[in-house]
């Protein structure tokens, strides 16, 4: 059973890419965004515009997420009908699918909605817990493609005998 390394390699790029955009989206640039008047002097943005900023950032990402979630569950049910059964690649693959699919097709969706009612709605109560759970929608996405990212690179190492 040859497996071709260059499908292999290029998996887990894209899991090791999209770890490093879930990463930098959320520990960078969101902080930046929301809080340019500790940086910028004359140019302060109010939470209502920051907030617009980061869901057209979110908007396109979540294009890439179902790229992702595509990929990882193609391959991985190929690796499966290869007889590669594995309860970490398992769940791994389950909460990357399960938590891009929520982020990019329920999540960015409704807080892009929200905001095109106007800034009232996106001071209400309802954004605010919708806004709270697509946070740890990209938390779970954070952890699911590390646990799936080291699970792969543990798998394709060479055993020694």
């Amino acid at each position: 059973m040859k497996k071709n390394i260059y499908i292999d390699f290029t998996y887990l790029v894209i899991l090791a890419t999209t770890l490093g955009a879930v990463l930098v989206l959320g520990v960078v640039v969101a902080p930046v965004i929301f809080y340019t008047d500790e940086i910028i002097v004359d140019l302060v943005l109010d939470r209502y515009n920051a907030g617009m900023i980061m869901a057209e950032m979110f908007s396109r990402f979540s294009m890439w997420l179902y790229v992702v979630a595509f990929v990882v569950l193609s391959y991985e049910a190929v690796m499966y009908k290869m007889g590669q059964k594995d309860r970490y690649i398992f769940v791994g693959a389950f909460l990357v699918v399960f938590s891009s699919l929520m982020f990019s097709s329920v999540y960015v969706p409704k807080i892009l909605a929200m905001q095109d009612m106007g800034r009232e709605a996106t001071q209400s109560d309802t954004f605010a817990t919708i806004h709270t759970a697509s946070e740890i929608d990209f938390k779970i996405l954070a952890v699911g493609l590390l646990v799936l990212f080291i699970r792969r690179l543990m798998l394709l190492g060479v055993k020694v005998k």
